[in-house]
């Protein structure tokens, strides 16, 4: 835990112009961690500055994917958008002190620096023309940042060690837009500054941001946080995560049915480590993180892997705490105000057959419906007027033998010379509908014998 110092205060600002991605949530919960391993705090902010790109409903989304998550935060949300004032009033003080201006080159002069530059076999970049004419505010006007081109600007990185930029490779970045909206820069380090955060732990695409804003830093007199840049996440194809790997928004892995708990532990495993161990409840997680064991190289997202690791936190789940999550899931196949006593009987039984809740609610479906829905095939192969004998024979047999049938059922084995094998899958087809299915002594105690006499007849009465 942290001894000394300032309070470890982080922060996740996602931008509100998508859904919350597996890469966002990965940096959110790598803040989360360091900032409850050491006692410290987590802010939440939504940059939304991009006002034509961010929207209500994305913010809503992140919110609402945080809080399944339950990555809660002790501050936030905050707004970008509600702090313009104080951008403003951070830009007024850099150009009152010398350390910004006023740039009045317009988009055409813009094209004309880079189109030298080129043909020069220069970087582009801006040339400073504004730089020492003293200029003051006008229609079209920027601000940017005095930047100067001697030296280099470092850092050393938590996770990446020493990084170090050429100044000259930096140029006077633009701060206050020509509609007066702070860009990026400005507003991440007034927020971070106002905000006290002493750690930035966010991906490695930003390392190309740090020393632009630790030059904004500076230039307000301010103390510079400690920077971790943690690497992508890719794909299976070692290309980076996208859709075409399957779902990546933390929205479509709750609708498919995964755990908050399966994703935090597949997240929390891509890039760090604590030995061999895979598998970690959250304070476990919380006891044990440290930047120092996240790698500075990319991780490859392994979907069986995050299957494997949900259908290890449902069967060790409570049934009483599925039963409510699992209702949406069950509505969606058609099943709604389910017996939540049957639901609840079912369970034990179907948990080891369901990697997610989605294919939990297809296995526990048969048992709460009035009558079963065959899948595809199966009255074709097993309730066929050809099997409607031994149906009827079944029928007899478990309604004469009510408290057991069991040792009755294999006597009928023995008399007609099938095996179970070639008995039991039709007395599952009346009863379920399915192929396969638990034990059919334990589908019968979860439907009870009226039901399990009431679906025999009614597949004998649907027999043509």
């Amino acid at each position: 835990m942290n001894e000394t110092g300032p309070k470890i205060k982080t922060r996740f600002p996602p931008s509100p112009t998508g859904a919350l991605h597996l890469g966002g949530a990965r940096t959110a919960l790598f803040n989360w961690l360091f900032a409850r391993h050491h006692g410290g705090s987590f802010v939440f902010r939504l940059e939304d500055t991009d006002r034509q790109r961010s929207k209500d409903e994305y913010a809503g989304s992140i919110i609402a994917a945080m809080r399944w998550l339950g990555l809660d935060y002790d501050e936030g949300p905050y707004y970008q958008s509600q702090r313009f004032d104080r951008y403003r009033q951070a830009v007024d003080c850099l150009l009152d002190s010398g350390r910004a201006y006023w740039c009045h080159c317009s988009p055409q002069d813009l094209e004309r620096q880079r189109a030298q530059a080129h043909a020069a076999g220069q970087k582009p970049r801006y040339n400073g023309a504004c730089r020492e004419r003293n200029l003051g505010p006008a229609p079209g006007a920027v601000a940017r940042l005095k930047t100067s081109p001697e030296g280099t600007t470092g850092f050393a990185d938590l996770v990446k060690g020493d990084i170090t930029f050429a100044n000259n490779e930096l140029d006077d970045l633009i701060i206050l837009r020509s509609d007066n909206s702070p860009t990026y820069h400005l507003a991440v380090v007034v927020d971070d500054i106002d905000m006290g955060i002493t750690h930035v732990i966010r991906g490695d695409d930003h390392i190309s941001n740090t020393p632009r804003q630790i030059l904004i830093y500076q230039a307000l007199g301010a103390k510079t946080p400690l920077f971790a840049h943690v690497p992508m996440i890719l794909g299976p194809d070692k290309g980076k995560l996208s859709k075409r790997h399957g779902a990546t928004a933390v929205i479509d892995y709750e609708e498919e049915g995964y755990l908050p708990q399966a994703i935090l532990n597949m997240l929390a495993r891509l890039g760090w480590s604590h030995g061999d161990q895979e598998i970690f409840s959250l304070d476990e997680l919380i006891n044990l993180f440290d930047l120092k064991a996240v790698g500075s190289s990319p991780s490859v997202f392994d979907h069986d892997r995050l299957l494997n690791l949900n259908h290890h936190y449902i069967q060790r789940s409570d049934p009483a705490d599925l039963v409510p999550i699992l209702l949406p899931f069950l509505a969606r196949a058609g099943v709604n105000n389910p017996d939540r006593a049957i639901l609840l009987k079912c369970l034990p039984h179907i948990m080891p057959r369901g990697r997610t809740l989605k294919e939990l609610a297809h296995w526990a479906e048969p048992y709460l419906l009035d009558q079963p829905r065959p899948e595809a095939g199966v009255k074709e192969k097993f309730l066929t007027p050809a099997h409607k004998p031994l149906l009827q024979q079944l029928l007899e047999v478990i309604e004469a033998n009510q408290a057991d049938p069991e040792p009755a059922l294999k006597r009928l084995s023995q008399e007609t010379g099938l095996k179970p094998g070639n008995l039991l899958p039709i007395l599952r087809a009346a009863l379920t509908g399915r192929n396969s299915s638990p034990g059919i002594y334990q589908v019968m105690d979860i439907l009870g014998m009226e039901k399990t006499l009431a679906r025999i007849r009614l597949a004998l009465a649907e027999i043509d």
